[in-house]
This record gives structure tokens, C-alpha cells and sequence, in this order.
């Protein structure tokens, strides 16, 4: 298991990725379950699989794709992640914050990040599209972190200060673009749990309490390493589900990809008209 890369490393990757397309890209992305119709949008993309990079983690879920797409979008050039890697799946926290660290050696200044998550709000609703204000980092505060290791002083600081983590001028930008879209935003706090189990109504209401608006299996490992990176971080949820707080609703993951084709629509109106305006 790797608990960690070297900046060499890293550099392979990023190596490995630029011999494979002719672009160099300014924003990354990276899509959830059920959200990676986003990547279609891409002009004159290049497809590069998971599989034909050194030690980039693989998709193994269903809704992930698993591939680089880069190419332009808005004027903008793009690196999107079509489908992401989790922490349940055995990779290491190293791991699945490996792709941000490339991006960054890539050029990405700015990185929007998007997720499916259940709705602990009981103002939410399945197909709602949530705006990520701060979250709550359930793993992490279990002592798992991506930042575990020898720090890549070249890159960051051994302690990163996570005070709006969600860039604010980013998130005011696309409330801004909502509003002109006519796309209702949400707004609130993601808690990131292990999975890959759903959550117990008792999990839910201690979630509930405790400030958290949405929950997921990812996103704030890989805001963690973006800002470590200094980089921008723009991030949302795709509520695919209410919470179950009565134990009277079972939650599957066919139901997460099925809301995945209503939020899908409302992502690609607000993620174009971010990009179109940086």
C-alpha cells in the first residue's frame, strides 16, 4: 500500500499525462457518481484511461468512467476526471489525492469538485444541486489524511489552514451565474464519511446535528491536497437522495446514478458559466 509519493513520483505522472495530449490545462475537474455527463461537453477532447497512467488510482464503481478527458470548454483548457477513486475501494488517502497533485504539477490553478450525496437537510430534495460552503471531515479526524507523510515543501506547508477551503469569490461567482441561469442553488455543509456502507437513521441524526447538510464517501481528501497546493477549489453536491432518518426508506446506489440525469443538466448550466466567466 502506498502511504505516500515523492515528488519524483508525481512528476511521472504529470510526465506520463503531458506525452498524451497536446493541451495545458488551467482548470481540473473532477465528477461524481452519476455526474460524469460533463465531460461530453469537452472540445476536442483527449482521452487518456486511468489504467495507462503510473500509479493513478483506478475506478472501480459503477457511474465512474474512469479517464482523463482534456480539451477546452468556454475558452477555458480542462483537465476532467471522469470518475474518482475512494477511500472504501483500498486505496490510501496518498492515493486517491495523487490526481489533484498532478493537476497541479499540470498547471491547474483551479479545481471543481463534485460529488453525490445523500441530503441531510430536510429542506432538501432529491435532484437539488448543492454549493459546498465547508465541510466536516469525518475521516480525516480519525487520523486519516492525505497530507500524511514527508510534506512536499516544494508544494506546500507541513500545516495547511482549511478557513475557506471553498474559495469564496468562486462560490459567489456561481450563485451569480445560478441567478442568471435561472438554476436553484443550495448551499451548505458536506460531511465526508468512510463508506461503503450507507448511513444508520442513528448516523444520520448525529450528522444532522452536528451541522452537516449532505453526505458522501469523498471530495474532502482532495480539497485537502488542493489546497496544500494553494489551489482554488470550487465544489458541489448532487443531492441524489433525502436522508433516511425514519429507517422506513432504504438507499441504493442505482438511485444515486438514476438523480444523477436531473442534477447532471443543472452542473454542466452552472460549471460552464463559472469557467466562461474566470
Amino acid at each position: 500500500m502506498t502511504e505516500y509519493f515523492t515528488l519524483e513520483q508525481l512528476e511521472e505522472v504529470a510526465a506520463a499525462v503531458r506525452s498524451r495530449t497536446k493541451y495545458n490545462p488551467v482548470i481540473g475537474m473532477i465528477l461524481g457518481s452519476g455526474l460524469g455527463a460533463l465531460a461530453d461537453n469537452i472540445e476536442n477532447p483527449d482521452y487518456i484511461p486511468y489504467p495507462n497512467l503510473p500509479n493513478w488510482p483506478i475506478s472501480t464503481v459503477i457511474g465512474h468512467s474512469g479517464r482523463l478527458v482534456i480539451g477546452t470548454l468556454e475558452g477555458q483548457t480542462v483537465c476532467v476526471m471522469q470518475g474518482r477513486s475512494h477511500f472504501y475501494e483500498g486505496y490510501t488517502m496518498a492515493q486517491i489525492g495523487l490526481p489533484v497533485r498532478v493537476m497541479h504539477l499540470l498547471g491547474c490553478e483551479t479545481v471543481i469538485i463534485t460529488n453525490a450525496a445523500g441530503g441531510v437537510n430536510q429542506h432538501f430534495s432529491p435532484g437539488d444541486l448543492m454549493l459546498i460552503t465547508d465541510h466536516i471531515n469525518m475521516i480525516g479526524m480519525a487520523g486519516q489524511s492525505p497530507l500524511r507523510g514527508p510534506n512536499l515543501e516544494t508544494v506546500g506547508p507541513r500545516f495547511v489552514d482549511m478557513m475557506n477551503a471553498y474559495d469564496p469569490a468562486l462560490r459567489a461567482l456561481a450563485l451569480r451565474v445560478g441567478a442568471d441561469e435561472g438554476i436553484a442553488l443550495q448551499q451548505g455543509v458536506y460531511v465526508s464519511l468512510a463508506g461503503p456502507n450507507f448511513e444508520t437513521p442513528a448516523d444520520l441524526r448525529f450528522l444532522q446535528r452536528i451541522g452537516a447538510d449532505a453526505v458522501g464517501m469523498s471530495t474532502v481528501p482532495e480539497v485537502i491536497v488542493a489546497r496544500h497546493s494553494e489551489m482554488r477549489v470550487l465544489g458541489f453536491s448532487g443531492i441524489s437522495n433525502k436522508a433516511n432518518l425514519d429507517g422506513n426508506t432504504p438507499t441504493t446506489h442505482a438511485e444515486v446514478l438514476e438523480a444523477g440525469k436531473t442534477i447532471a443538466p443543472k452542473l454542466i448550466g452552472v460549471v460552464r458559466g463559472v469557467v466562461r466567466n474566470l
